[in-house]
This record gives structure tokens, C-alpha cells and sequence, in this order.
């Protein structure tokens, strides 16, 4: 009995999450600092990884804000199928783990569970901004504006493919 307990807990392991979508045997390093009061505000998602929590979103927007008690207010706003369909919003908060250089958070938005949020890329202006996590399962492109030109386009998915992520999996969010 404990062995096919043990094997139905690796099986449903294995197939929980998604695919890692990156070359983890390259070490994955963060920006060398987010200054939050500009990191605050707005996002629109550019492109992400597919997961079932944003299965069918379009029009998906993310909006950061400081909290009394120094964690980051953080919510989600997905449209159901098209920019213009039924609107989901999930609210979570993050916490700053790398208080050094802001660039690396750890997100919840069920209960203890807090799953990591590093800053991966960020534009001088803070208009364009690749967030991930070492494993390679989650990334996201953001921009403060629901479009980005093709040559930023490009830009981001070199960078990416240079941190060794395999981009042909993105999904191009849909504004």
C-alpha cells in the first residue's frame, strides 16, 4: 500500500505543474535594482507562459501598490476569450524577499502559498519588464502601454532566449 501511495503522489506531482520552459543549468539572475516606486502602477501582459490560471485570458492587466503594512497590493485582471469578454480578477499580495535590490518577490494569492516573482529584465524607464522564476515554468512580458513595437518585441525575446528561456512556448497576450 505505501509503495502505490508513493507512486500515485510522484505521478500527480509530475503532472501538476507546468512545463519548465527554460534551461535551468544556466543560473537565472535578477536586475540589479527595482526601485518599487516606479515598479508600482499598472501593467499590461505582453506575452506569458501558459498556465491554467490564465487559461483563456486576453486583455490581461496587473496593478501593484503599496500596502499599510509594507507588503504590495497585487491585482490580476483577466477578460474571458477576447479583451472584451467577462472580466475575472484575482488579488493577491507579495512580499519583497531581496530587500538589497527589490528585484526578487515572492507573490501569494492563495492563503500560505507564495510562489517566487523575480525581475528579470526592466527598461531604463521602467516601460517593459520580463518577470520569471528559476525553474523556468512561469514568465511573463509586461508593458506599461497594451502594445509594444516589433523592435522591443524582438529585444525582450533575445534576452530572453539569452537567460536560456525557450520562447517559441510564449503566448501573445491578446489587448
Amino acid at each position: 500500500m505505501r509503495m502505490t501511495v508513493l507512486t500515485l503522489f510522484l505521478a500527480l506531482a509530475a503532472c501538476g505543474g507546468p512545463p519548465v520552459n527554460r534551461n535551468t543549468t544556466m543560473p537565472l539572475e535578477t536586475v540589479d535594482q527595482v526601485d518599487l516606486e516606479r515598479y508600482l502602477g499598472r501593467w499590461y501582459e505582453i506575452a506569458r507562459f501558459p498556465n491554467r490560471f490564465e487559461e483563456g485570458c486576453e486583455g490581461v492587466t496587473a496593478d501593484y501598490a503599496m500596502r499599510d503594512d509594507g507588503l504590495i497590493s497585487v491585482t490580476n485582471t483577466c477578460h474571458k476569450g477576447s479583451p472584451d469578454g467577462q472580466t475575472e480578477v484575482a488579488k493577491g499580495r507579495a512580499r519583497i524577499v531581496d530587500e538589497a535590490t527589490n528585484a526578487k518577490l515572492k507573490v501569494s494569492f492563495f492563503g500560505p502559498f507564495w510562489g517566487d516573482y523575480w525581475v528579470i529584465g526592466l527598461a531604463d524607464d521602467y516601460s517593459l519588464a520580463l518577470v520569471g522564476e528559476p525553474e523556468g515554468r512561469y514568465l511573463w512580458i509586461l508593458s506599461r502601454t497594451p502594445t509594444i513595437s516589433d523592435e522591443v518585441r524582438h529585444a525582450a525575446v533575445n534576452d530572453l532566449r539569452q537567460m536560456g528561456y525557450y520562447t517559441d512556448e510564449l503566448y501573445w497576450t491578446e489587448q
